[in-house]
């Protein structure tokens, strides 16, 4: 029977279908824009192979989009007509259950992938992307280092597995560890952006900026070819500089490195959840340190009020109800809370209760914010400070949401709030408020 690279055994109607299959999963693994491209000409190839279909269904959930879920139905239901394996069928699962909306259910059904198959690759880094997004990075640091002792250095991944062993320890606090895995992959590739991008998370939480500066600016020429993952390192180093108040730097990254709305990249997908994230979150910084944005603004909120009602990314949420706000759009902003509601109303599972707890406290705060009312703002987010975690996201990007805290307190003249939201931030990084931009100036003679 045919295999996958990593020794599984797997439904391919050749050899050539299994080295395509494999083409196109060393594509996700690496972040290659041409993924897409290698999946159709493997579906080409072999389109009775139950995982490229899987793989499909995959594609489609990654986007967080809920104009996509159809697809992703579709995928599973022509996989399952293939006569899968029972691994195989156990993908399928998966990726039904995520589509379901049964984000735990989804990553148990991984888990178990990985427990019987250590060496399925696909099933890993679904695992560890879904978990990420869920704020569950014990489950993705137990998945690595349970996993990796059945890998041999040669296997063909093992650089990924060791990007994503950086990744979930840098999430968790080790980042010696953390530091060290990233390098050796990128010792062994330079154009493993998840690996560059763990060691930029190490470099930022340890306030080492201007190393993450070489960093980057070292590594870039590798990151040709590269999909949006590439923006979100330049957002990194838009982040480093921003700590050194080099904000011509910031706005030339923002305007020709993650935010290029001429970049083939940027076109394919105007709207990604993660460049809007980048984007939205990298203009509210700068505008409480007082700079002009201009007009960059606008077309994000434009993006917001389309996407009004659409709630598979919690995390988003708060950033595109950034974007309504800061243009003033606070009519399409009191819509968007309105369709959080209802969908958290309306619906069960994992994500409707996120959305609740976490998502919506951060929206109401922010539109209380637009307003002027700063202490209902205060109000409005402070029971949701402890679960903010779940909304996904890395201690990096979580950040902007304790600085929306911050400044709402700040202006409403809450010093209990302000202490508490700065006592917070020192217990979670390592470098302490009063050397860092977005809190120095309120953590002035807090002890």
């Amino acid at each position: 029977m045919p295999q996958d690279a990593q020794g599984n055994a797997a439904t391919f109607a050749s050899a050539e279908a299994a080295s395509a299959f494999d083409h196109t999963v060393e594509g996700f693994l690496k972040y290659r824009f041409d993924t897409p491209l290698r999946l159709k000409a493997a579906l080409k190839l072999d389109g009775e192979a139950p995982l490229l279909h899987a793989l499909k269904g995959a594609f489609s959930m990654l986007a967080y989009n809920v104009g996509y879920l159809g697809a992703a139905r579709a995928a599973v239901a022509a996989g399952r007509a293939l006569r899968p394996n029972p691994r195989e069928a156990m993908h399928l699962d998966a990726i039904e259950a995520w589509a379901e909306g049964g984000q735990d259910r989804a990553l148990a059904v991984w888990e178990r992938i990985v427990a019987d198959h250590p060496r399925d690759i696909l099933a890993f880094r679904l695992h560890h992307f879904a978990a990420f997004w869920m704020g569950r990075t014990p489950a993705m640091l137990r998945m690595v280092e349970g996993a990796l002792p059945h890998w041999g250095a040669d296997l063909p991944g093992y650089g990924s597995m060791l990007a994503c062993r950086a990744f979930a320890n840098e999430e968790c606090g080790n980042y010696l560890v953390a530091e060290a895995a990233g390098r050796e992959a990128i010792r062994r590739d330079p154009a493993d952006l998840w690996a560059a991008h763990a060691v930029a998370h190490v470099l930022d939480m340890q306030g080492r900026r201007s190393e993450g500066i070489q960093w980057i600016t070292t590594l870039a020429p590798h990151f040709e070819g590269g999909n949006n993952l590439r923006h979100h390192i330049f957002w990194h180093q838009a982040m480093f500089h921003m700590e050194h108040g080099e904000h011509d730097q910031v706005l030339r990254l923002y305007d020709e490195g993650f935010r290029n709305l001429d970049s083939p990249v940027t076109q394919i997908q105007p709207d990604l959840y993660i460049d809007c994230q980048n984007a939205a979150s990298m203009l509210f910084r700068l505008e409480r340190q007082g700079v002009d944005v201009g007009h960059r603004w606008a077309e994000l909120a434009d993006k917001a009020e389309a996407r009004i009602g659409d709630c598979l990314s919690a995390f988003t949420l708060p950033h595109w109800m950034m974007a309504l706000c800061a243009t003033g759009r606070l009519d399409a902003a009191a819509r968007m809370i309105a369709a959080m509601e209802d969908y958290a109303r309306a619906n069960s599972g994992e994500n409707p209760r996120i959305l609740r707890d976490a998502a919506l406290p951060c929206c109401r705060a922010l539109l209380h914010r637009a307003r002027g009312e700063y202490a209902a703002a205060v109000a409005a987010m402070r029971p949701a400070l402890g679960g903010l975690y779940e909304l996904g996201g890395s201690h990096a990007q979580q950040d902007v949401l304790e600085q929306l805290f911050l400044d709402c307190a700040v202006k409403a003249g809450l010093s209990g709030d302000r202490r508490m939201l700065l006592e917070r931030v020192a217990g979670r990084w390592p470098t302490p408020p009063q050397r860092r931009v977005g809190y120095a100036m309120a953590a002035e003679g807090f002890v």
